[in-house]
């Protein structure tokens, strides 16, 4: 059997933001599979909710693992959703799990902050896409700077999604993480903010900061980030 790796994108984007992902497995001949939650790219006039989200990664991890053994990978809000997925108490079909860029707990004061910095910005004129634009054609590598917004993005589902997020409760999820487990970050993520206490956590993880990088680490630093795929794939295929 071979291993399949299910990719879950950040707020906003969609799974196209994992193009490069994408391209690497497949040469590799691993199965990749990156899902649109509600709300979001090709599901962008569906609502979003928790729940739903928690029933496409569901559905999506346990297709792939009818093929071969699952490595779950999210980015961002992804990350935080793949992180209580993974840590249910009644336990999914992983070999190992990816969480980038989300080390943080998604509540109280900070949650409120980002929700209140994230409305304005939507206020702005455009939605603010020509300071996104600026600000990612000069930190994104030509060959992923498209794949990033392709998709389109969930102005609309924002507020929403942030506000669902609060109700994850990460510290129990990933105490209850025993698969194989790596966190990544930028140097210069703002979801660091949590980062020492995640590790304490779930002390059998491993952390792995990306120099000069900020939180949009799969798209800043694709072959960074694939080959830490590349490690966990390794690993799985050692211990399967």
């Amino acid at each position: 059997m071979v291993v399949q790796v299910v990719m879950v994108h950040g707020i906003r984007t969609s799974a196209t933001m994992w193009r490069a992902q994408v391209a690497h497995l497949r040469d590799r001949g691993v199965g990749a599979i990156a899902v649109d939650l509600p709300g979001h790219g090709s599901r962008m006039s569906e609502e979003f909710s928790v729940d739903g989200a928690f029933a496409t990664i569901d559905a999506a991890v346990r297709d792939a693992a009818t093929r071969g053994p699952v490595i779950l990978v999210g980015h961002s809000m992804g990350g935080l959703l793949s992180i209580e997925y993974a840590g249910a108490e009644e336990r999914p079909p992983l070999a190992a799990f990816i969480a980038a860029s989300c080390t943080a707990i998604p509540r109280g004061p900070g949650l409120a902050a980002y929700r209140f910095l994230a409305r304005r910005f939507d206020a702005l004129p455009d939605r603010g896409m020509w300071l996104t634009d600026r600000v990612l054609d000069l930190t994104l590598p030509g060959d992923t700077r498209a794949d990033f917004g392709a998709g389109g993005y969930a102005f609309d589902t924002q507020d929403v999604a942030l506000r669902s997020l609060s109700v994850l409760d990460l510290l129990s999820a990933l105490a209850r993480i025993e698969v194989p487990l790596w966190f990544v970050n930028g140097q210069f993520d703002q979801l660091r903010v949590n980062e020492r206490l995640f590790t304490r956590v779930a002390p059998h993880a491993e952390l792995i900061v990306v120099p000069r990088t900020s939180h949009l680490v799969t798209a800043m630093r694709p072959r960074v980030f694939n080959a830490v795929l590349d490690l966990a794939i390794a690993t799985v295929e050692q211990t399967w």
